[in-house]
Parts: structure tokens; sequence; C-alpha cells
């Protein structure tokens, strides 16, 4: 059985993978998730997590916030880690700025988990058409969803994302390596 492992910062990101992955992927994957305490955690742990890995077929999936890093740095120095761990075929997938960038790239999901309603016709918006340059998503997701919490938001909106039609390439990039990794065709 095929094993795709993802290595996360923060349980937020569990919590809307948890409502992506499995439209995705059929039962014939099995699916892990691996959550850290924050990026430094992330860091210091992963190596050894990936180096005590039992199952030689597991295929891994390494994501965290960009927050206000460089989006390459980032990338490469969490791809050193994983080459250096044994892994270099593991997969990196950055949130460029925060998770919350994806949620803005899809209010209708927004709108339709938490509100308010009228969030859907924002979409259009230039802000909300490229949601990766906004440097703040969470503030502005709180701001114009006003009930947003990180988990249970989550949570919510991870179930209902639109997998083809998000404003975030962050997200698309996420979605397209989860399906390579998983062999499944785009």
């Amino acid at each position: 059985m095929t094993e795709l492992v993802f290595f996360l910062e923060e349980p937020s990101a569990k919590a809307m993978l948890e409502g992506v992955v499995p439209r995705l992927l059929d039962d014939s994957i099995n699916v892990r998730y691996v959550v850290f305490e924050g990026k430094q955690d992330l860091e210091k742990r992963l190596p050894r997590r990936l180096r005590g890995w039992q199952n030689p077929h597991a295929r891994f999936l390494v994501m965290r916030d960009q927050d206000s890093g460089d989006c390459y740095e980032i990338k490469g120095k969490l791809a050193g880690i994983c080459d250096r761990a044994g892994r270099p075929d593991a997969l990196i997938r950055i949130a460029c700025h925060e998770l919350e960038s994806f949620y803005l790239g899809d209010l209708n999901a927004v709108a339709a988990t938490i509100g308010p309603q009228k969030l859907a016709k924002q979409q259009n918006n230039a802000k909300y058409r490229d949601p990766d340059r906004l440097n703040n998503a969470a503030q502005e997701l709180k701001r114009i969803a006003k009930t947003y919490q990180k988990l249970s938001g989550s949570r919510a909106i991870g179930p209902v994302l639109s997998l083809d039609e998000n404003q975030s390439q962050s997200f698309n990039q996420l979605i397209g390596g989860i399906k390579r990794l998983a062999g499944v065709q785009p």
C-alpha cells in the first residue's frame, strides 16, 4: 500500500488537508499527518522523523508557511534537510504567505462555511485574485470573515475548498504536488 506522509508546521494545516486530501485520493493510499509545534520545531525534528520512517516506499510532503521569509530560501533549507536525512525526493510546499491565502483564493468556500454569504462576490477584487501576494492573509481573512478562527475555520473550509478554481497559486501547487506524489493523473 502506498503511504503519503505530510510533515506540517501546525494543526490548522492538518485540519485543512483532512478536508482536501480525501477528495483527491482513493482508499488505496494510506495518509499520515505529522504535526509539529511551529516552523522551528519542524526544522529541528524533521531529519530524525525522515530517517526513522520505517516504510521504504513512503512518499513525503513537507509544508510550512512562508510568513515574512524568502520563499526560495525556505524551500532550499527544507530541501537540504530532507536531502541530508536521506529523502531527497521529499516534496516541499510553501504556503505563500500563510495558510489563509488558500482560503482567500476561494471566497465561495469561506462564504459557504463561516460566512458572511456576500464574501463570494468579492473574489474578483484585485487583492483576492492573487491572494499569495498578501503579507497578512490571516488578518485579512479575520477582517472580512469575523468568525474565522484558525483551527475551526480550517476544519470547516478544507472540505469545500475548490480543487480546480482556487486563486492561490501556492494552493494549486500543493494540489498538483499531492497528485504527483500519489500517482493521480491531474
